[in-house]
């Protein structure tokens, strides 16, 4: 009657938690549950329900025994004695069932993080491509509209009068122009000019005066045959005309005195004296240091030009070969600032 109850307690032996063993062997350790959970990769809930025996709220006692054989491989324990254990303890049946150790539980593949980050790598790609082509659209626009975005500048010349200039005016262009204006200028004749000739009288010469008088005062008189008067004796005058006058020599006119020479230019303080002479038609712009157009026009073979102005002064010579160009009685060389036909210089810097 003694024996009976062994098969129970063998029973009861054969079903111990294996978590109970793995929990004594963590403290054994001296190490805490949130260790363990951080090393196996489980939360610490997980940990302490698979210490409690609670398998049936962990995920599957395929996962569940996965969790002992990577909890007793970390503790050091026999792993298929505590899979046995396990099996024995919730009544499973492991044969078939092919359960690898886990050093580590692997952490769940987490697809949204994968599929942000192949998002985020084409929209890259996308901005990158964008900004190359615009680069590109970019650098082939900036020469064409580099003509079209002239600044203009007013200034205001010598004679009061306001002239609009563009900064970046080719001097070609400007030497036309003022080539044109020059040609139309001969053509053109103001209506003050025009009744000034009208009314001046022709200029002629006293004798040429004094001999149209009579001509237009008295009819002109017959011929009659002229007999040699005798020796002694005055012809007598023809009936109808009046006796003539004896011719006098008109004492000579003194010459007319010649002008005088254009009195030399003299520059203040702070200016300088340009002097340009021109061997060749030449458009010409000289503009002083405050922006000021002192003279813009175009000047003829064998003009001179001569002013004071603030320096520095700006030259802008649109037949540069066509001016000689002296600064306070200096000459200067233009040479090195010829572009083309053209020249564009300072002086008095």
């Amino acid at each position: 009657m003694m024996k009976a109850p062994q098969p129970e307690v063998v029973a009861t032996a054969s079903r111990q938690n294996p978590g109970e063993t793995l929990r004594q062997a963590r403290e054994q350790k001296g190490l805490s549950l949130s260790q363990v959970a951080g090393q196996l990769n489980l939360t610490e809930n997980s940990l302490r329900q698979l210490e409690n025996g609670a398998f049936d709220k962990l995920p599957g006692h395929t996962f569940s025994r996965g969790y002992i054989r990577a909890y007793a491989k970390l503790m050091g324990l026999d792993q298929a004695e505590l899979v046995n254990s396990f099996d024995h303890f919730t009544g499973t049946n492991a044969s078939g069932s092919t359960v690898q150790s886990l050093g580590r539980v692997a952490e769940p593949v987490r697809l949204s993080r994968n599929v942000l980050r192949i998002v985020s790598l084409l929209l890259l790609a996308l901005l990158i491509g964008f900004g190359y082509f615009w680069w590109q659209e970019h650098s082939a626009r900036t020469p064409e509209t580099a003509g079209l975005s002239l600044e203009h500048v007013e200034v205001e010349s010598a004679d009061g009068t306001t002239e609009i200039h563009t900064l970046d005016e080719p001097e070609d262009q400007a030497v036309i122009e003022a080539q044109k204006e020059g040609e139309q200028a001969p053509a053109e004749v103001s209506p003050e000019v025009a009744a000034q000739a009208e009314g001046a009288p022709p200029v002629a010469s006293e004798g040429a005066q004094v001999l149209a008088a009579p001509a237009q005062g008295t009819p002109a008189a017959p011929q009659q045959p002229v007999t040699a008067a005798p020796a002694g004796t005055a012809p007598a005058p023809a009936p109808g005309t009046a006796p003539a006058v004896p011719a006098t020599a008109s004492p000579a006119a003194p010459p007319a005195p010649s002008e005088p020479a254009a009195a030399p230019v003299v520059a203040g303080e702070g200016q300088g004296v340009v002097k340009v002479q021109f061997v060749a038609d030449c458009w010409t712009q000289v503009t002083d240091a405050n922006g000021k157009v002192l003279v813009s026009a175009l000047k003829r073979k064998g003009d001179s030009l001569e002013l004071a102005g603030k320096a520095p002064l700006e030259l802008r010579l649109g037949f540069a070969r066509g001016a000689q160009v002296s600064y306070n009685g200096q000459p200067v060389d233009v040479t090195p600032f010829v572009r083309g036909e053209t020249a564009r210089l300072k002086v008095g810097q």
